[in-house]
């Protein structure tokens, strides 16, 4: 069984998936699979810089990634022309890794995805799994963490889909505003619930 992890920027979801790893479960991560498809010499790296120029690249000829997200967080038509470019081909190395996960010995295993429902990445899991914490949390993590001011922090925010769509779309919730224990503990009872589902769906699918 496939458990797609979501939530907005900053919420945890990372945290969240090392917490399950270390129940036995295996992940991937979207986000960094999008760092893949974008390695110099990938052809979405090309097209990138073909549009933008050298100011998108770096001095050894990396994708400057603030450079980027000006760009496309401040014109929208941007940002659907970067999405058209690499999502196809995130969509299919997540296919390639996900194909792998369900050979492994792991009784269930994690999609983690910031755009799980916008891209159409929910359509590879079985149930989904939103991580949730305050907009107001989700705006002071992104300005420390991606050293960006609270202006950009907020335009990011508000270029995700709206909380309460992600949470009306969540087959289960983690609320990730609370302390290391709090999330620890939530994590383990889910793991229990994944696993006699994934028994379950494993049964209905061999008869």
């Amino acid at each position: 069984m496939t458990i797609g992890v979501t939530g907005g920027i900053a919420s945890g979801k990372s945290t969240v998936a090392r917490t399950f790893a270390a129940h036995g479960i295996s992940w991937v991560d979207a986000d960094e699979v999008a760092r893949e498809v974008v390695e110099p010499g990938e052809p979405a790296l090309a097209e990138i810089a073909a549009r933008y120029g050298e100011t998108v690249l770096t001095a050894e000829g990396r994708l400057d990634r603030r450079a980027l997200r000006d760009i496309v967080f401040r014109e929208p038509a941007e940002r659907r022309w970067l999405e058209s470019v690499t999502h196809p081909r995130i969509r299919q190395r997540l296919l390639e890794y996900l194909r792998t996960m369900r050979e492994g010995a792991s009784p269930y295993h994690l999609l983690v995805s910031p755009l799980l429902f916008e891209s159409g990445q929910h359509e590879l899991v079985d149930r989904t799994l939103v991580i949730d914490v305050p907009e107001t949390l989700q705006i002071a993590r992104t300005a420390s963490r991606d050293d960006v001011d609270e202006a950009q922090a907020r335009a990011i925010v508000a270029a995700q889909m709206p909380r309460d769509e992600r949470l009306s779309r969540a087959d289960d919730v983690i609320d990730n505003s609370g302390d290391t224990q709090a999330l620890e503990y939530r994590v383990a009872e889910l793991d229990r619930k994944y696993r006699e589902l994934s028994r379950k769906l494993a049964i209905s699918r061999k008869l």
